[in-house]
């Protein structure tokens, strides 16, 4: 019993410090890591706290401080993760009638650039039947593979690369101004359109899909959050409702994805809806909400849905919103403050590593 004794408190300890490693502000990916699996450091923390306290006797200062760290560590995760529960206040607001004029749908998902499966990716996307496509991971394969939809969707911005980092954005509706910019990386695209609602309003798109924090891809998310925070300084800046959609190889509640929504005062309609979970598909305990859509406060929900997925390693993402003139008045937009915007030009202003 001692030494199992010993091994929980060792796995008590690295799952404490696994919650602590993440406040500091460091680019290096084994400090930004660990911010994503938030939920599964919890179950495990409830779990080493249950046995703990049901199998050995609290008795001396070490045991009881051992208690009240990982006590308190489940605290601070479950005050986290809080506002993504359906207990919290939901950010973005439910459209309570029907204005299809004024609507637009979107389904983003990042295919997998080595998965061929794209008739499962056909059939789901027919099955659906949105108004935008933005695939993401796609190279001249999944370009050929999704020629068939340029029939229903006549405004695309294509860019099939063999990197993981092309793009393919498809669209019913007009595609107004549409651009292709490399704001970081010459090899990292992201696509700025406008989009004509059937009403005739214009709608501000920005598809992103930014290089994550770990070996192999990049071993600092100095580029991923300048990247974020550009865009989230012209969302800002421009006064249509404004969406911003794609995979940001960020948590939902990391501090960066907090400061991009901050900065562009835009609001992430899972608060108070649920985690969305949309990578990793093929492994239930290793999942993380990476695949994100983030809107100005000139919409409201009209639904929020992840599809099947087709031998991706990302569940594909539905989302279906509503422009309302006075939707901005109903809700609160994000503010940054001195500290946040200071923090803002930081990042932006410093080199990569």
């Amino acid at each position: 019993m001692l030494s199992l004794k010993y091994a929980v408190e060792i796995f008590g300890g690295i799952i404490v410090l696994f919650s602590i490693i993440p406040l500091i502000r460091n680019d290096f990916w084994a400090f930004r890591v660990f911010e994503y699996p938030r939920l599964q450091k919890l179950f495990l923390n409830l779990f080493v706290l249950i046995v703990y306290i049901s199998c050995f006797r609290i008795e001396t200062n070490f045991e009881i401080g051992f208690v009240a760290a990982v006590g308190g560590n489940a605290i601070y995760l479950i005050y986290q993760i809080f506002p993504f529960t359906f207990f919290a206040k939901k950010t973005l607001l439910k459209a309570d009638h029907s204005d299809p004029d004024n609507q637009i749908s979107i389904i983003s998902s990042n295919v997998f650039q080595d998965n061929k499966n794209t008739a499962g990716c056909m059939r789901m996307l027919k099955k659906h039947d949105p108004d935008v496509i933005l695939l993401l991971e796609t190279d001249e394969i999944w370009h050929k593979g999704t020629e068939e939809l340029k029939k229903n969707y006549p405004h695309q911005v294509l860019i099939p690369i063999a990197n993981t980092y092309g793009m393919l954005l498809y669209s019913k509706l007009e595609l107004v101004d549409p651009e292709v910019r490399y704001l970081v990386d010459e090899e990292i695209p992201s696509i700025k359109t406008m989009v004509k609602l059937p009403s005739g309003n214009l709608v501000q798109l920005y598809c992103v899909h930014p290089t994550p924090p770990v070996p192999g891809e990049n071993m600092y998310s100095t580029e991923r959050d300048k990247e974020l925070l550009l865009v989230a300084k012209e969302v800002k800046e421009n006064h249509l409702p404004t969406i911003v959609v794609g995979d940001l190889n960020d948590v939902a509640w990391s501090y960066t994805t907090n400061l991009f929504t901050q900065i562009s005062g835009t609001l992430d309609p899972r608060k108070g809806r649920g985690f969305f979970n949309t990578f990793h598909a093929k492994y239930p305990f290793l999942r993380f909400p990476l695949d994100h859509v983030f809107v100005s406060t000139d919409f409201k929900l009209v639904r929020i849905q992840r599809l099947e997925n087709f031998s991706s390693d990302h569940f594909p993402i539905l989302i279906t919103l509503q422009y309302e003139k006075l939707a901005d008045v109903e809700q609160e937009e994000p503010e940054a403050d001195e500290e946040e915007k200071e923090l803002a030009e930081e990042k932006i202003n410093k080199e990569s590593e």
